[in-house]
């Protein structure tokens, strides 16, 4: 680990507790790292001392041969192999790269393995992004746990607080209108492929839109809003459901669309350890894409930076033309699975005296180039190593991103698994689209198109 990102974790950890549950924006002197030495959404511009780890020089911006617009994804690193395999066998030797939930899955399945390729620092963005990032660096700060004075960029490039870290996850770019084409599976714990359900997602960021401006979206302060339609298995045909996330994450509503009633149902508590309804219940809304939604149940602290072996840059995963391809007894099957060495920042997440959840304790892994937390542990109530969740980013020159694809998790007691939003047997991956109307993310609109 860096020693000296160590230590300015830790001295950011001690400003954030003598300013309590606010937080400070970043001077002018430290925003100016953004235009030198720094990437300009804050990760280190520089590689590694071993070479291992290389400078970030722009990101992948390059179109992958063979794309088109609104179809399949190719891999722009699809003729290279593997550095070396992490095995059971040699796992030890690589100890301080991997998470406690990798580690339990090598010890339980003799057949899981990380393939590890050679890093490619892929995270790119639009200039207004980086623009908008640099904006946000002095003015932004959180207030009553809700970021105030940012938009249109990473809210908090130069975090001092675990809540920034996480904050900077939920509003990572990923484009501002997009669709993708889903299907959920559930792995039992006898190794059998359960399709939870299938369909179609409609996704849209104002929180991105390019002309927003800091005053604009106070007016409007809405964060994500999606709406999923179910058009598989039969029995979930028609099953839909809506949100509109806001900033202030207590105000978020969200709707169901129950075909057996021909209803649309007001979510009471779309959040925390609510089983969500598109996973058939079998994850918590926050633990959707590794971890979303609101932070008040827990108190998160930077534990430090540190570079760990991660899911990246996973277009790998892609390519199979069918789900039964890539899905294995563990989740994914290892050999679609592309990992990479890249610095993270590292969080923990304990949960506040007083509050209730499942998992007490959670610890996250969130890329220092895409701000997106890609692996999380979460800890039972007997001090178990419960679940652990993954998710795969992938390289979308056209956005331009490295956004996160498929996720789930692997619960370490039960055997079970989870792996959702697979796209391979679909025929487009991850559409960037025109600006919706903003009456598609409505009731009335979500049960209009409800096939039943």
């Amino acid at each position: 680990m860096n020693k000296h990102l160590i230590s300015t974790a830790l001295a950011g950890l001690a400003l954030a507790l003598q300013a309590g549950a606010a937080s400070a924006a970043a001077t002018p002197a430290e925003a100016a790292k953004l235009k030198s030495e720094l990437t300009p959404f804050g990760a280190e511009k520089a590689g590694n001392k071993e070479g291992t780890i290389p400078a970030w020089t722009g990101g992948h911006t390059t179109a992958i041969p063979g794309d088109k617009p609104g179809g399949r994804r190719g891999d722009p690193f699809k003729d290279e192999k593997p550095l070396y395999s992490v095995t059971a066998q040699n796992m030890d030797k690589y100890a301080e790269q991997l998470t406690d939930g990798v580690k339990a899955l090598l010890k339980k399945y003799p057949e899981y393995r990380l393939d590890v390729y050679p890093t490619h620092r892929t995270a790119a963005a639009p200039q207004y992004v980086y623009d908008n990032t640099f904006k946000n660096a002095t003015r932004g700060k959180i207030v009553n746990e809700v970021p105030a004075d940012v938009v249109g960029g990473i809210p908090f490039p130069l975090p001092k607080t675990g809540e920034e870290v996480m904050w900077n996850h939920m509003l990572r770019w990923r484009g501002s209108s997009f669709q993708t084409q889903y299907a959920q599976h559930q792995i039992t714990a006898a190794g059998k492929d359960v399709v939870v359900s299938e369909g179609v997602i409609d996704a849209q960021i104002p929180y991105y839109y390019p002309e927003a401006t800091v005053e604009s979206f106070a007016k409007a302060p809405e964060t994500y809003l999606i709406r999923l339609i179910n058009n598989g298995p039969p029995i979930r045909a028609g099953e839909a459901i809506m949100g509109r996330d806001q900033i202030d994450l207590a105000k978020t509503q969200s709707w169901v669309y129950l075909t057996g009633q021909r209803r649309v149902r007001k979510l009471p508590n779309p959040c925390c350890d609510t089983p969500s309804p598109v996973t058939g219940g079998l994850m918590s809304f926050d633990e959707i894409q590794t971890w979303s939604g609101r932070l008040d149940r827990f108190d998160f602290k930077i534990v430090g930076k540190k570079e760990m072996l991660i899911p990246y840059n996973g277009n790998k995963l892609l390519q199979p033309k069918t789900d039964a391809e890539v899905i294995s007894k563990i989740g994914v099957n290892p050999a679609f699975q592309r990992w990479e060495l890249h610095r993270t920042w590292v969080v923990d997440a304990t949960l506040h005296s007083g509050q209730r959840h499942p998992a007490v304790k959670s610890r996250y892994y969130c890329d220092e180039d895409t701000w997106a937390c890609v692996l999380g542990d979460r800890w039972d109530a007997n001090g178990q190593l419960w679940k652990t969740l993954w998710s795969a980013s992938f390289v979308a020159p056209d956005l331009p991103g490295t956004v996160i694809g498929s996720f789930g998790f692997n619960d370490l007691l039960s055997g079970t698994a989870y792996v959702g939003d697979l796209y391979n047997s679909k025929s487009a991956h991850y559409v960037l689209k025109p600006r919706y109307p903003d009456s598609v993310f409505t009731p009335e609109s979500m049960a209009g198109d409800s096939v039943r």
